[in-house]
């Protein structure tokens, strides 16, 4: 594994949401290299063990690394000056899915708070809920989702640079925060569609 502090903050992030006792999604964890920007992304998805497949609800992680922060990274890492701490941008969607019936987003809503727990002295903000709609081969069977992602931002400043273990410190909280949020969603009383069958 590369000895760099992106992958730090990924192992942190991983260590506290597998902490919670969520179940990570099969096939659903990627780490992107944008070949022209040279941006990297990291992006994987939870679920409350005994959901099914696809979960009713789930948690899509995602963490950036933009080539800004790389730059700034190694003038810290090789001793010059910065004039902007690097920083990583986090998105986190909280989404149900299999849901039979459209979904009220207000209902949603009035469940999730404004904010998420504290990532160092940062929090994600939340944005408005998206309502999807999915058909199947025959038009009249439809199945809805809704998603609400919390975006913001996590600045490695000259401590957590110096001392890595400050980010598990730093993201400690969040386990437990996305568990008890996925909790919340899943104890909304919507009727949902059947699990696919094992083999499906």
């Amino acid at each position: 594994m590369l000895d760099h502090v992106f992958t730090d903050a990924i192992g942190a992030l991983r260590d506290t949401v597998e902490g919670a006792m969520l179940e990570r999604q099969a096939f659903e964890e990627r780490f992107q290299a944008d070949v022209l920007l040279g941006d990297l992304t990291w992006e994987t998805s939870y679920a409350l063990p005994g959901e099914g497949s696809p979960p009713r609800t789930r948690a899509d992680l995602t963490l950036d690394w933009p080539t800004w922060a790389q730059t700034a990274y190694r003038s810290w890492y090789i001793g010059e000056p910065v004039d902007e701490p690097p920083r990583i941008e986090i998105e986190i969607v909280l989404r149900i899915q299999r849901l039979a019936e459209q979904p009220d987003p207000r209902k949603v809503l009035a469940v999730l708070p404004a904010e998420s727990s504290l990532i160092g002295s940062e929090r994600l903000i939340r944005s408005g809920p998206t309502v999807e709609m999915i058909h199947g081969d025959d038009l009249d069977d439809v199945e809805w989702a809704i998603e609400v992602s919390y975006e913001g931002t996590y600045e490695l400043d000259e401590e957590v640079l110096a001392d890595g273990s400050k980010l598990d410190e730093h993201f400690s909280s969040m386990g437990g925060w996305i568990a008890s949020t996925l909790v919340r969603l899943g104890d909304l009383t919507f009727e949902f569609r059947p699990a696919d069958e094992p083999g499906d």
